[in-house]
């Protein structure tokens, strides 16, 4: 019978979760988890990462037991929609677009601009516009729509959050040293062209491919839904 971590690196291949970059984009700290080269492109040790997804799969799944918040990040075009999906699966926070600098660091002025998009909102779904002139309500929509653009997913965070998952920490590297600023661990799929030292939980796999992403983002959530829902009964 196969080993659970066995059967993660069959699951791994077949989601080509071994593809890196090409070994001039290598970041020095993805060294170690580089298996080979092969045509000119990077080629990780699934096992090393078979290893290191279960150790973060187990910490994703500890902040679910003990009810901490998590906070997932993915703004990459290719991959914001399966981001939000997971988060909203799970009822966590999200950013799935461009990262505002300081939602972490000066995440007291981030709330309130949340909270202005929700005061916005519910004055127009209430129908209490009636004060403003034609034009000054088709500048509060506006506003509505690049808030909610900019900060929809954080609704639910009232403070900052126990953890981060992020895909592809280079893509998302202020919010990861946000989050290391102000010792926040983060959990990261991340591919060779990454600086892992700035990565808590390092998923260390291919960050780009649909494929890939959904496997790592699923898996995330699933971490998380099942303890949660573990802990409800």
């Amino acid at each position: 019978m196969a080993t659970i971590q066995e059967t993660d690196v069959k699951a791994l291949f077949d989601v080509g979760a071994h593809f890196g970059y090409q070994r001039g984009r290598r970041h020095p700290t993805a060294a170690p988890f580089i298996f080979t080269t092969k045509d000119r492109s990077d080629i990780f040790d699934l096992a090393q990462t078979a290893q290191r997804f279960t150790e973060a799969r187990e910490f994703i799944s500890k902040c679910a037991t003990e009810g901490k918040t998590v906070l997932f990040v993915g703004g990459k075009a290719e991959v914001a929609t399966l981001v939000k999906a997971a988060a909203e699966k799970v009822g966590m926070p999200y950013v799935a677009s461009r990262w505002v600098g300081g939602t972490l660091t000066n995440f007291k002025q981030i709330r309130r601009r949340i909270d202005r998009m929700e005061k916005l909102t519910e004055e127009r779904d209430r129908g209490e516009r009636t004060k403003y002139t034609k034009r000054e309500r088709l500048m509060l929509d506006r506003e509505i729509e690049e808030l909610e653009a900019r900060f929809g997913g954080l609704r639910a965070l009232t403070e900052v959050p126990a953890a981060l998952f992020v895909v592809d920490a280079r893509h998302e590297s202020i919010a990861v040293a946000e989050a290391n600023q102000l010792t926040i661990p983060v959990v990261a799929l991340a591919s060779s062209d990454c600086d892992f030292s700035m990565i808590q939980y390092p998923i260390p796999a291919n960050d780009s491919t649909m494929q890939s992403v959904k496997f790592f983002v699923g898996a995330i959530a699933d971490s998380y839904h099942n303890k949660k829902a573990a802990k409800a009964v």
